[in-house]
């Protein structure tokens, strides 16, 4: 291939996610979600936003499909609504909510595009937090089996390609606070750093059990994966001392060690619970068996990283703050560091030992200053500039023979940016919400002809 060139079979593709689109809140017998609960509780989303409206993808996906049509795509990630399909979180199935999702499949798969489903996307059933406390309880993972078992047994015949969890990091350890309220719902306050660590080993827990109900429901031959966004630990320079020292940092970086390594390896890294001490979560006997299930693939969100560099002390490693100065998108998050889907890519082959594991990099994007000119286009070309540099970093990998099979921006449109609200633009298409129009971006006609060309352009 030549540089910056895709193969042949690449899968392009853009994502979403349920809540942060689809609107019609008490449409179709839905019925309220934690992040519900979340947003219209005062002083908790920026300017009050809530989840009401958002695109209103619950009535226009027809029009959205044919947007991903002109794009070119033929691959998109989108999210179930658990609230949509089992209103109550555990029990009756409301059919009215899976007929919405056989609607919008039936739509993409006559448009040639194939849909994969990820079964849980943050917005869990407000009144499983008022049964039990949502992932505060183990019987969070038994019913979330439970429902999987019942979406995967009716849209089995359609989708082929689902994806259990997404970023257990964000709606466990920023969903749960010590001393702090957090940032992400239920936005509840425990006690203890212990009862975090809980939450997370619940939601691992749920992957599994949830791994074993898609196999064992679905009436066709499937895919299936889990969505990470581990902490991405990339070298300050590709010397072999850095390089060992970003290795060996992978394990303790964020909460890497206590979520991706059970996942892929079957057990806690000893670097993490040694770390965590009486803060590490209770593990039952069999759970890391559950846990660890076989993987069709592994999709990874990757915006940003941190550098790494080897030094002379008791890790051998440390990671280092960034300048002041350093480049950013518009979140205080968002650090430019195109080089961390190429390490993404390489830690899941070298450090966790999966060197034949397909990943995907299931999002991978950046919210910009979008406005609209004086003619109605919107020139994103910083978006431009921060996807061009990604999109290199992971042709390297592919270059270098690391397994890369698709790629998917984050995200169609601008949506509801969970507690930034309406604040924050990632899409690639401006959404105006107080009319729903839709207008492709200068980075939309960018990544089209990316995929046009197969190549980064």
């Amino acid at each position: 291939m030549n540089q910056n060139q895709f193969p042949e079979d690449f899968c392009w593709g853009v994502a979403t996610a349920s809540y942060q689109i689809e609107g019609a809140i008490a449409e179709g017998g839905r019925k309220p979600s934690v992040w519900d609960t979340f947003s219209a509780t005062p002083g908790r989303v920026v300017n009050g936003d809530t989840g009401e409206f958002a695109c209103d993808h619950y009535h226009q996906y027809e029009n959205d499909v044919q947007l991903m049509v002109k794009l070119g795509i033929k691959h998109y990630r989108f999210s179930i609504a658990w609230p949509r399909v089992i209103p109550d979180g555990r029990g009756k199935v409301n059919e009215e909510g899976i007929d919405f999702y056989k609607r919008l499949v039936d739509c993409l798969l006559e448009a040639g595009i194939t849909p994969h489903a990820t079964l849980f996307h943050w917005d869990s059933p407000q009144a499983l937090e008022d049964l039990y406390g949502s992932w505060q309880s183990r019987q969070m993972a038994f019913d979330f089996a439970d429902y999987v078992s019942a979406v995967v047994s009716r849209l089995g015949d359609r989708i082929t390609h689902w994806m259990t969890i997404n970023e257990i990091l964000c709606f466990t350890h920023m969903g749960y606070g010590v001393e702090a309220d957090p940032p992400h719902a239920p936005g509840k306050r425990v006690n203890t750093q212990k009862e975090v660590w809980q939450t997370s080993h619940h939601a691992l827990l749920a992957h599994g059990l949830g791994c074993q109900a898609i196999r064992a429901a679905s009436p066709t031959p499937c895919h299936v994966a889990l969505v990470d966004n581990f902490g991405v630990t990339v070298p300050i320079n590709e010397s072999i001392a850095h390089i060992a020292a970003a290795k060996k940092a992978l394990h303790t970086c964020f909460q890497n060690g206590g979520i991706i390594f059970p996942v892929l390896t079957g057990s806690y890294s000893s670097a993490m619970l040694e770390e965590l001490g009486k803060d590490a979560p209770e593990i039952k006997p069999g759970d890391l068996e559950i846990i660890h299930q076989p993987l069709d693939a592994l999709g990874l969100n990757i915006y940003t990283g941190t550098y790494v560099r080897a030094v002379d002390n008791e890790r051998g490693y440390e990671l280092l703050d960034l300048p002041k100065g350093y480049p950013r998108m518009h979140m205080p998050w968002l650090n430019i560091l195109p080089e961390s889907i190429y390490w993404g890519i390489r830690h899941v082959s070298e450090t966790l030992g999966q060197k034949d594991l397909p990943v995907f990099i299931t999002e991978n994007g950046c919210a910009a200053e979008d406005e609209v000119n004086a003619k109605g286009e919107v020139i994103d070309t910083d978006r431009i500039m921060y996807l061009r540099q990604y999109l290199k970093s992971a042709s390297r990998a592919i270059s270098e023979g690391y397994p890369l099979k698709g790629y998917f921006v984050w995200t169609l449109m601008d949506n509801f940016e969970w507690a930034w609200g309406y604040s924050r633009r990632f899409g690639i298409i401006y959404t105006d919400y107080s009319t729903q129009n839709r207008i492709p971006k200068a980075s939309f006609d960018w990544y089209a002809e990316c995929i046009r060309q197969r190549r980064v352009v």
